[in-house]
């Protein structure tokens, strides 16, 4: 019995061994274009993610008149970016040519597909629909991070929260608002993104004097008080622009409010309105120029 059987297995593996042969050379090449053609999707998916990303950090540096940015935060950030859209991408090129793959081996082999595509198209919608939220998040990340909207270490508001990015994910973006508190904002949720880390920023101070305040005067000594903190060594590389008196912003029977405008880096807006805010105050005191209400 074990003879007639092991003769019988013997003899079909002789009449089809030439199917066999072709059969298995086929599915072997579609199994190493697969594998080719996957790695040249991820090498330009690489080069793709990097020319994008270059080209729009050129294009924000020549903006800011800069020929370059060495700061380590922003090549964290680019990294960061590169990393995740590279990664995003890579799964669904390999995905893809996997699927691809995957049924031409099947059809090699002789098996039926039609049920298995009726099957995963079912699927696929009921996926969608209830994937909806999660789609959304993924698309509208992968555009956040490709256009540089934001990244980690802004200082940006989103509605209803602001603070520092701590992290951005394709799904969520992280922040910490000046409490501490960490809040945790779905990306297809973002509507608006206002950013105040990117470039340049404006100390913008609001100056409260009495109502008989001799203007010329309280003028000058703004002036000078805001020219002395731009030249000063400690604080001069965090100014990026010469301070301005804007004049007269509101008059009132309570007192006068007078502006002054400073550009500054972004990330010391506020502790250069401080030291400014702290110096007008002394010096308002020393020539005699009372505070408004």
């Amino acid at each position: 019995m074990t003879l007639s059987a092991s003769s019988g297995l013997r003899g079909w593996f002789d009449d089809h061994a030439g199917a066999l042969a072709a059969t298995g050379s086929r599915v072997l090449l579609v199994v190493v274009l697969a594998l080719l053609v996957r790695a040249a999707l991820h090498r330009l998916v690489d080069r793709v993610i990097r020319t994008a990303l270059q080209g729009g950090r050129l294009l924000r540096d020549r903006a800011a008149g800069t020929a370059f940015d060495p700061s380590p935060l922003l090549s964290e950030r680019r990294r960061q970016r590169t990393e995740t859209l590279g990664s995003v991408l890579r799964s669904v090129a390999s995905f893809a040519v996997g699927a691809v793959a995957g049924s031409m081996v099947l059809a090699e082999l002789g098996l039926d597909l039609t049920p298995l595509i009726a099957s995963a198209g079912i699927v696929g919608v009921a996926l969608g629909f209830g994937a909806q939220n999660l789609v959304r998040d993924v698309i509208s990340g992968m555009f956040m991070l490709l256009e540089d909207q934001y990244g980690v270490g802004d200082v940006i508001d989103v509605g209803p929260a602001v603070g520092s990015v701590e992290a951005v994910t394709l799904r969520v973006t992280r922040l910490r608002d000046l409490e501490g508190t960490v809040w945790h904002v779905r990306n297809g949720e973002i509507t608006r993104v206002g950013n105040r880390s990117q470039g340049w920023s404006r100390v913008l101070l609001d100056l409260p004097v009495a109502a008989d305040t001799d203007l010329a005067e309280a003028r000058t000594v703004v002036l000078d008080v805001a020219e002395d903190l731009a030249t000063d060594a400690d604080w001069a590389p965090r100014v990026l622009g010469e301070p301005e008196v804007w004049g007269l912003e509101k008059a009132a029977s309570g007192g006068l409010l007078l502006r002054v405008a400073m550009t500054v880096s972004p990330a010391e807006r506020w502790t250069v309105e401080r030291e400014l805010r702290e110096r007008l105050v002394t010096a308002f005191g020393q020539h005699g120029i009372a505070l408004g209400s």
